[in-house]
């Protein structure tokens, strides 16, 4: 048998080794039996091990070649996983509907988050972040990020779930969050809104003025702004980050809509 092949820094890796928490991560991925599943990151297999059982067809991208003949190996005789090597980034997405699972690289989780975004047919995306980005994203601080924001009418994002450091093997300096973004099946707002949505969120996001009520002031007439605040119950004081996206739908229907 080989030698272990230890975690590198270069590519970010911190193999998940709990399997409670594996198996919990797959539950929360693929929650019913899904066709097609894609793995960002399969590592050494522990996570892919759980979410096997529940896919119709699972490619597993893995980047480190070192990696790869193992996991190979452990699937030979499982015919629904394909290893696939390579970096994830570069693959295209798939043109029927599909999902992400994966416990990916700390360091190139908004490369991957923004992969996902742009995917057409993606479905739903799970996965395991550190955990201030997971809550940066999804409000858990009380506070919205612009990113967040943009895609609300068509993704919604959620914390469902916590894992140690400790959990993983080299363990990191931080806890890890587990970020579900699900595409809805009806859109918030229609094609021909999205525009005006995101003129709207970039222009409130911009600092221009000062406050968010000054930077909208600069493009709307007062009075409108106003009625704006009164309809998403909003003090003109307020900070930006401070604005849910409900809220901001508000705002969007006085403003723009």
């Amino acid at each position: 048998m080989g030698r272990p092949t230890r975690a590198s820094r270069a590519l970010s890796q911190n193999f998940l080794t709990d399997r409670g928490a594996a198996a919990r991560l797959a539950g929360l991925a693929v929650p019913r039996p899904t066709p097609l599943l894609l793995e960002v990151g399969a590592g050494k297999g522990a996570l892919t091990d759980w979410l096997a059982p529940r896919c119709r067809r699972l490619l597993a991208y893995e980047i480190d070649s070192r990696l790869v003949p193992a996991l190979r190996e452990r699937f030979s005789d499982t015919p629904q996983v394909q290893v696939v090597e390579g970096d994830f980034l570069l693959a295209r997405p798939p043109r029927t509907p599909f999902a992400v699972a994966g416990n990916v690289p700390f360091s190139r989780t908004a490369d991957i988050v923004d992969w996902c975004l742009r995917a057409p047919a993606l479905t739903e995306a799970t996965l395991l972040t550190q955990l201030e980005y997971a809550r940066k994203r999804t409000g858990d601080y009380g506070r919205w990020t612009q990113l967040t924001v943009l895609s609300w009418p068509r993704h919604q994002w959620r914390l469902v779930g916590r894992v140690g450091r400790h959990s993983f093997r080299p363990a990191p300096r931080v806890d890890a969050g587990i970020l579900r973004i699900e595409r809805r099946r009806t859109p918030l707002l229609g094609p021909a809104a999205l525009h005006g949505w995101r003129h709207l969120v970039e222009l409130g996001f911009s600092g221009v003025g000062g406050s968010l009520y000054a930077s909208l002031c600069r493009a709307h007439p007062r009075r409108r702004v106003d009625a704006a605040f009164r309809s998403a119950r909003l003090d003109r004081a307020v900070l930006v980050g401070a604005v849910s996206p409900e809220q901001w739908l508000r705002l969007h229907a006085v403003l723009v809509s």
